[in-house]
């Protein structure tokens, strides 16, 4: 029978596919990052925790525990060389990618082409739950109004260029102006900065989407209820995500919480 290892960052994503896992019968093991994973991910579950530099005690963990496809889940907080401790084979990865390893793209597909060498087969989170994929459209009450659609439209022209560069995958723009784009430190941070930037008069936008050279099994776009409390506090009208290239976690709950706070969520065809 086909084993599933659920490599498992911060974040709600990897709770979300033990649940999938468990409600369809997929024999399954969660391997939690150690310093980015929570703690409750490994809660009555099969599980090992691992070093994120540990590239080939990793592989022969997954071989012992006869593991043939992963899914890798959750945010990774970029840690430090020093905070790694890279064994030798993470150490060639580094080497072989030299300053495109500052890149998350670049390094994202580097682990993957590691995982795929060692026979694994690695599979994106929407191929194990497809709930989870946004849908194309409107999903709340509210619609966006000419003002937001044009903050929209040109939000996506900014994710997708700075996504070439391989800076983010999300953008706050308001009244036409760029408020923030992110970065390393992630959209939560970017949503709690953008409070202090927003100008007066009607909101702004957050706009999230895949970079275009993106691999689609790996770190999809991701909001859930969180995203939407922080945009609602960051004072903006909706939130802009790219549709069948994007996750929303608990859709309807995120489309209720939305409607209660007035404002919009939809998905965009980029």
């Amino acid at each position: 029978m086909s084993r599933l290892g659920i490599i498992a960052g911060g974040g709600h994503l990897p709770l979300k596919l033990v649940e999938a896992c468990k409600r369809s019968g997929q024999n399954f093991i969660v391997l939690a990052l150690t310093g980015q994973a929570d703690k409750k991910i490994t809660a009555g579950v099969p599980h090992r925790w691992i070093k994120i530099g540990a590239t080939s005690e990793t592989a022969a963990l997954l071989k012992a525990e006869h593991v043939d496809k992963l899914v890798l889940a959750g945010s990774v907080r970029r840690p430090s060389l020093l905070e790694i401790r890279p064994d030798w084979r993470t150490v060639q990865i580094f080497a072989r990618l030299g300053m495109a390893a500052l890149g998350d793209d670049s390094l994202l597909r580097a682990v993957a082409a590691e995982i795929e060498k060692e026979g694994f087969q690695l599979v994106g989170a929407h191929e194990i739950d497809p709930s989870l994929i946004t849908p194309e459209g409107l999903f709340t009450k509210k619609s966006p109004s000419p003002e937001s659609n044009a903050d929209l439209q040109y939000g996506i022209k900014v994710i997708k260029t700075l996504g070439q560069l391989d800076v983010g995958q999300s953008a706050v723009v308001q009244q036409g102006i760029v408020l923030g784009v992110e970065a390393v430190e992630g959209t939560d941070a970017l949503l709690k900065r953008c409070r202090e930037l927003r100008r007066k008069g009607r909101g702004g936008v957050l706009v999230k989407g895949c970079k275009p050279q993106q691999d689609k099994r790996l770190d999809l776009p991701t909001i859930g209820l969180r995203t939407v409390r922080l945009a609602f506090e960051a004072g903006l009208e909706g939130i802009g995500i790219e549709a069948n290239a994007s996750l929303i976690l608990d859709r309807e709950a995120v489309a209720e919480a939305a409607d209660k706070l007035a404002i919009f969520v939809t998905g965009f065809k980029a």
